[in-house]
């Protein structure tokens, strides 16, 4: 039996809360409780599932944990990498291209240096950060305090949607939690720590899952953290060399099946491994149950943050790295997750206009990755106050406004026999699921409106145009390539980059 209190973040006393009765294999819980080492009020009360009092099989990589399913089919991916990696990509994803990342949280509410404020502060403790705090606000407030200020009184889920839709993107993933561990729907396990407890009192996560699908054809996903900064948990676990789990039952397993059984996303994108391995995660049952028998089981894809040195390796598509960008053809199905602001997933208030990436910059990133094999998975991090800055939502309608123009050389295509073009710079090729078109996407204007490609091998059967001119343009054979004499800037009807259509190449 557990006793656990509350530490109001105002007063310096202990309130009883509630009473929890908690079966374990572990027992008593509530030593490490006292001594935990994280921010003082950062925990109002456990939520803590029921378990069996069977000890963890850590060799089988498996937990006892209850599931709303309980009538469980006979698995057909077994909980292993070689058997969950044999599971094929769902088309739907590949044929994307491109998708949405936003981050948003009570990290939103200081808005300064990144998401990552609270570790900085207290757990970095990084001089400007605790200048910053000593600078705007008065002794003694604690990150918890910051929560009551993440309002969301402008979100509106349906002009978000839009704003998504008209960026051209196929598909949306939402933080749902990031580190500090403050869910955005409302979870049971993470009581007096979520979006309908505290701050703008409302399901975040739900409201924008309804306006995705019922106002739009794109697809919805969540981003969840695996660990938490400071949860006394996981950092006990952490003092244990992970070789107990005790915040993986009680915490992170729960929170992904409840985001999966109410939510139902097409995504589930991991993060926060944070070195320790797959086998504490959980992570190949978690996977092999969203494989077989999820109400998503068909639909959904995972990317390869599930334990060290599970990234690159393992998962339905790679990340490797945030801005992961190889610039060559990959073997297996990759993601470029990248910022709009340069230094920050989050909302910075002090961000300059020279800290954001330009649309150029951008499209320069989709033909890169999109050439290589990658999906393209552009971040943007909205306001305490639930607002998509408008230098955000420029970049995504500019986004948009190309794609409208050039998206079939990025839509459903695969890699061509070149990524790179082999005479001029700053060409990306693409191609046609049948082969018999191919794409190179330049993205500077060249000199005399004269543009020269070494990959393509002509015949007289070969046609050439620009995608978004309905004009002819002149070209011949110029070894070792071709010689397009392209028209006007001015009568293409494209900004940024522009593509060349070749249809029926030798190669």
């Amino acid at each position: 039996m557990l006793l656990v209190f509350h530490l109001w973040p105002k007063k310096m006393l202990w309130l009883p809360i509630t009473l929890l009765l908690v079966w374990s294999s572990k027992g008593n819980l509530a030593g490490f409780l006292d001594k935990s080492t994280g921010p003082e009020s950062y925990f109002d009360v456990l939520a803590l599932p029921v378990v069996k009092n069977n000890p963890n099989n850590f060799e089988s990589n498996t937990i006892d944990l209850q599931v709303p399913d309980s009538d469980i089919k006979t698995q057909h991916y077994t909980p292993d990498w070689t058997s969950l990696d044999s599971r094929p990509l769902p088309a739907w994803y590949d044929d994307a291209k491109f998708g949405i990342f936003i981050h948003w949280g009570v990290f939103s509410v200081p808005a300064y240096g990144s998401e990552w404020f609270w570790w900085y502060w207290k757990g970095a403790k990084k001089p400007e950060f605790d200048e910053f705090m000593q600078r705007n606000y008065a002794p003694g407030f604690t990150y918890a305090d910051f929560a009551p200020k993440f309002t969301a009184e402008f979100y509106d889920p349906l002009e978000w949607a839009e704003i998504f839709k008209s960026s051209g993107a196929k598909y949306v993933v939402l933080t749902s939690k990031h580190h500090e561990g403050y869910t955005l729907w409302p979870s049971k396990y993470s009581w007096n720590w979520n979006a309908m407890d505290v701050g703008p009192k409302r399901d975040l996560v739900g409201d924008l899952a309804e306006a995705i699908r019922n106002s739009t054809d794109l697809k919805f996903g969540l981003y969840h953290s695996l660990f938490e900064w400071f949860h006394p948990l996981y950092q006990q676990d952490e003092k244990n060399n992970f070789t107990t789990r005790d915040f993986v039952k009680f915490k992170t397993i729960p929170e992904l099946y409840e985001i999966v059984n109410k939510y139902k996303p097409s995504i589930v994108w991991s993060d926060g491994d944070q070195g320790a391995k797959d086998v504490y995660w959980n992570a190949t049952d978690f996977i092999a149950w969203l494989y077989n028998d999820s109400p998503v089981k068909e639909d959904v894809v995972v990317n390869d943050r599930w334990g060290s040195g599970v990234a690159c390796h393992h998962g339905g598509f790679y990340t490797c790295d945030d801005r992961f960008n190889p610039g060559k053809l990959l073997s297996h199905k990759w993601e470029n997750c990248l910022t709009i602001d340069k230094n920050s997933w989050g909302y910075r208030r002090n961000a300059r206009l020279s800290d954001f990436l330009s649309t150029h910059d951008l499209i320069k990133e989709l033909a890169s990755t999109v050439s290589c094999g990658g999906n393209m998975l552009l971040n943007v991090g909205p306001t305490h106050d639930g607002i998509i800055a408008p230098i955000f939502e420029e970049r995504l309608r500019q986004m948009g406004e190309w794609l409208k123009v050039n998206g079939e050389a990025i839509y459903s295509t695969q890699p061509w026999t070149h990524q790179n073009d082999t005479l001029t710079p700053d060409v990306w090729y693409t191609s046609s699921k049948d082969g018999k078109t191919v794409y190179a996407i330049f993205l500077f204007w060249p000199k005399w409106d004269i543009l020269n490609l070494g990959a393509p091998e002509v015949s007289s059967q070969t046609r050439i145009s620009i995608v978004g001119y309905d004009g002819d343009i002149d070209w011949v054979v110029s070894p070792p390539g071709i010689q397009l004499t392209l028209p006007s800037k001015s009568e293409i009807s494209s900004d940024w980059a522009w593509v060349v259509q070749l249809d029926n190449l030798v190669n």
